[in-house]
């Protein structure tokens, strides 16, 4: 198959971030013609409104744009539901402001003649919505640099392509799809050039939309792919991943075919969202590392990584936020089950990998539903509170943790609220009001599942039982 994408990088030129004055230049020659106002919702999609540009230049650059505050008071399916109080009929499902964050503005090669920009939220006082993911990561951000630090993230983010398009996809319930490869392409370039036009065109469209896409590989799923992009301040990551995941989906749809992000697919490796992340100072120095110690290793990231063995347990509920992100953790299937810490061990949750200024901790307990924007806030909360407790993370953990007594990652997302209730770290971080509306989140969607009749009830039931 050819190229779908006329032009991956960049109508006439135009590519990654944008100033204000390129947009009006770009706008009155009609190369752009409409923008995107975005922010990420609590699953971690993209949501907005397209603009006209004109409108947008004469008067939401300024001013914003309103959407409604049950955004982020709905399931995935956009249900409004009881248990917010930020948003509910009592209080007349009222508005909130899309404010651009202008050092985001961007292209969106994958969409003829469209910019883009992701928005903060605020109350029409001018209040910030507390219970926003960017905000929250924000605050977080704003902890650390008050101690002179800086976070910096990667995301490797894996999904599988199919052969059928989305609405068939929808028709057939998701059953008896075909994945875009017949075995297992782990690192496999021959079975992985079926896809090429396919991963080409994402490549070269994030590119295009100012991402550093540093490369792509198989994994071993059937049709599993992971396209990775350069590490980035800690927001920029987390902005970026959601508009490259719905940019992905765009593309594919352009293609013909499909991809899921969801963790569990089938029975085979699900998709993994593994965060690399590490601190700076504000002068650019590399503060997880210290020459001097044995492992390279510097009291600070012993520190930080105590946090993280310490209080991730009760923060998972922001890593994996939905029924199906648990079904990924099976032992021996490279997903975590053992909350340990390994250097270079794949079989731990966290692994500490690189040396000097590359030295990082890759977290590998999210899927690739993960919202990016949560996950991230947790581990610098838990980090922050490891360096504040004065907590010492032991000795790294050498084996295989999959058989190890280390502490569990919850196996439900029942269990995950649970703790994140019972989480004095978490109301510290994040705040009660904050605590309160992602439970009611994780509630709703363990009642939705509750009350699911499903295709393996029917399979054992509808005629043995």
């Amino acid at each position: 198959m050819t190229s779908t994408t006329t032009n991956p990088t960049g109508p006439l030129g135009l590519e990654g971030p944008l100033g204000l004055d390129e947009l009006r230049g770009a706008v009155a020659d009609g190369r752009v013609d409409t923008v995107i106002v975005a922010f990420t919702d609590m699953q971690g999609r993209l949501v907005g409104k397209r603009v006209s540009a004109r409108l947008f230049l004469e008067d939401v650059a300024e001013h914003g744009a309103e959407c409604c505050n049950y955004l982020l008071a709905v399931d995935v399916e956009m249900n409004t539901v009881d248990g917010y109080a930020i948003s509910s009929w009592e209080r007349g499902y009222g508005d909130m402001r899309m404010v651009p964050d202008f050092t985001t503005l961007r292209m969106a090669p994958w969409l003829p003649g469209t910019a883009m920009v992701t928005a903060d939220l605020e109350w029409l006082d001018g209040s910030p919505v507390e219970e926003s993911p960017r905000r929250i990561l924000q605050r977080q951000v704003a902890r650390l640099a008050e101690r002179g630090l800086v976070p910096y993230s990667g995301n490797e983010l894996e999904f599988i392509v199919f052969e059928d398009d989305y609405r068939s996809a929808w028709r057939s319930g998701y059953r008896d799809l075909t994945p875009a490869s017949d075995y297992n392409v782990d690192y496999a370039l021959h079975a992985s050039t079926r896809m090429e036009p396919l991963l080409r065109d994402i490549r070269l469209a994030m590119d295009g939309a100012g991402m550093y896409t540093e490369g792509v590989k198989g994994e071993c799923n059937l049709g599993q792919q992971e396209i990775a992009f350069r590490y980035a301040p800690s927001v920029t990551t987390c902005d970026n991943h959601s508009i490259y995941k719905s940019g992905a989906k765009e593309i594919a749809d352009a293609h013909g075919k499909s991809i899921t992000f969801m963790a569990k697919f089938d029975q085979r490796e699900g998709n993994s969202c593994h965060i690399h992340l590490s601190l700076r100072g504000t002068d650019g120095g590399a503060v997880f590392a210290d020459d001097g110690d044995p492992d390279g290793m510097s009291p600070l990231f012993r520190g930080f990584l105590g946090g993280l063995v310490a209080h991730l347990r009760s923060l998972t509920l922001l890593l994996a936020p939905n029924v199906n992100s648990y079904k990924r953790y099976v032992d021996g299937s490279f997903a975590p089950t053992a909350l340990a810490w390994g250097f270079d061990n794949r079989t731990c949750a966290l692994r500490v990998v690189g040396h000097g200024s590359g030295l990082r901790v890759e977290c590998r307990i999210p899927g690739g539903d993960v919202n990016p924007h949560l996950a991230t806030a947790a581990l610098i909360a838990a980090g922050l509170a490891g360096i504040d407790e004065g907590l010492e993370a032991g000795p790294a953990f050498v084996g295989n943790a999959y058989q190890s007594d280390a502490p569990r990652v919850p196996t439900t997302l029942r269990d995950a609220a649970a703790l994140f209730e019972a989480s004095d770290l978490a109301r510290a971080a994040f705040g009660a009001d904050v605590v309160a509306h992602y439970l009611n989140n994780a509630r709703v969607e363990v009642a939705a599942f509750d009350a699911a009749v499903t295709d393996w009830e029917r399979v054992r039931g509808f005629e043995r039982l």
